[in-house]
């Protein structure tokens, strides 16, 4: 037989650059690499190249485009690493390869249909707990910090879920330790060395891991039975990939995933709540406690959130092979960050994009109805495992605290900061009225 003669390299015109004199003025100026990107989409358009390096790397935020590489061609467009990886290990959101494809597969069935069903009570016992201490602090008029709150219901969401025990108070002040290694992450030197502040930070991480392996091998479910680490051990009895070290890793991704993305919304949306009251009234509005229509319209709350501060701002991938994006050509080797953030804030695909407006994913023939052009966790085969249960675990809090009364702000961030994930870039002191 003979054998295939190789594929041609696709043809196409290069990727237009962003000026690199440019780029180096405004890096000077102390311009962010989420102004370079904005710029380069704003001088270019949705495919185009800016100089981050001694190659230029090339930002993707066109809809199409963004189908090519995270949907049609994974195999082309592939990721090499994840950012959190000194926190994460091999865990599934830094694999690559068989291991991923192996580990995405165990974890799949747990985040849909009934897998999530077995977690939903779990969700609903943690809101409640959260809503019982929202309204101590509206009996007392304790002031407490927004993030801190949010923080502490999808820690304790996900460590119920893990473990199917409630979060208790010595866990959470170790877990603690899990926000402060993601926000020094961004500063570390690009070999991902660990400062020795770090370092101790992570070993508190590994003894909470390690305390929880040894229970859930020593049986110990919770009320509600079994958790999703239960699921991990059992995987380190059959298969020998599932190492200890391994073990730990999915344990810290979850940790990871299930409650720092979560808790940024959750506390991006009740900082936009406190710009536009209007959005709360209507959804408070919209029908009685527990109706579709009420549901309906808080998820809509959620996901205009998500869609300006989405839980992945960016998402970097490499090409394994010479290909066309957008119709340029992107030769092999070529470092890519598709970009949600600006994909949500083009004012092409979603009119007046900086408005805080739910009413777009309410109202028929308001969304952008191209692939692509809302993916607040990514899309294609590595898109967010955790989306649906993100989902529920936000609607389910709001739903409890929604109808109390509103968080009143004594200071509230003035930005963002842009590192693994957009996060406000200050406390969020308030009062319950």
């Amino acid at each position: 037989m003979t054998a295939a003669p190789p594929a041609a390299p696709a043809v196409g015109p290069p990727v237009p650059e962003l000026d690199p004199a440019l780029v180096a003025r405004r890096q000077a100026q102390g311009a962010e690499l989420v102004d370079l990107l904005r710029e380069a989409r704003d001088r270019l358009g949705g495919v185009a190249a800016v100089r981050l390096g001694p190659r230029p790397t090339v930002l993707v935020t066109d809809p199409g485009a963004v189908q090519q590489v995270l949907a049609l061609h994974p195999d082309r467009y592939v990721k090499r690493s994840h950012r959190a990886r000194l926190l994460v290990g091999d865990g599934v959101l830094s694999a690559t390869g068989e291991a991923w494809q192996r580990q995405r597969k165990l974890l799949q069935g747990q985040f849909t249909g009934a897998g999530m069903r077995r977690y939903e009570q779990r969700i609903a016992a943690a809101a409640r707990t959260a809503a019982a201490r929202w309204a101590a602090y509206a009996r007392t008029g304790e002031e407490f910090d927004l993030g801190d709150e949010m923080r502490r219901f999808a820690l304790d969401t996900i460590w119920r879920s893990l473990t199917g025990h409630a979060l208790d108070a010595d866990t959470a002040r170790e877990l603690a330790a899990v926000g402060a290694v993601m926000t020094a992450l961004p500063t570390l030197p690009a070999d991902g060395t660990a400062s020795a502040a770090v370092a101790a930070e992570l070993a508190r991480i590994d003894a909470v891991a390690h305390r929880a392996v040894a229970a859930a091998r020593g049986g110990a479910a919770g009320p509600d039975g079994p958790g999703l680490l239960h699921v991990l051990v059992e995987a380190g009895e059959e298969r020998p990939e599932y190492t200890d070290r391994l073990i730990r890793d999915e344990l810290v991704t979850l940790l990871v995933a299930g409650h720092e993305t979560t808790a940024t919304t959750l506390t991006w949306l009740y900082l936009l709540l406190d710009r536009h009251p209007e959005a709360r009234v209507r959804a408070l509005a919209a029908g009685p406690d527990g109706s579709p229509e009420r549901r309906q319209a808080v998820r809509a709350l959620v996901h205009e959130t998500l869609r300006l501060y989405p839980s992945a701002w960016i998402l970097p991938r490499h090409a394994a092979a010479d290909g066309l994006v957008g119709g340029y050509a992107v030769p092999a080797g070529t470092d890519l960050l598709v970009c949600p953030y600006l994909t949500h804030r083009d004012p092409g695909l979603w009119p007046d994009p900086e408005h805080f407006d739910p009413m777009r994913f309410v109202t028929p023939g308001r969304r952008p109805g191209l692939q692509g052009s809302y993916l607040p966790f990514g899309i294609g085969p590595r898109a967010c495992l955790g989306l649906q249960f993100a989902l529920r675990e936000a609607v389910a809090l709001l739903e409890h605290l929604l109808p109390a009364p509103a968080p009143r702000f004594r200071s509230a961030p003035a930005g963002a900061v842009y590192g693994i994930t957009v996060r406000p870039d200050g406390p969020a002191p308030v009062t319950l009225s």
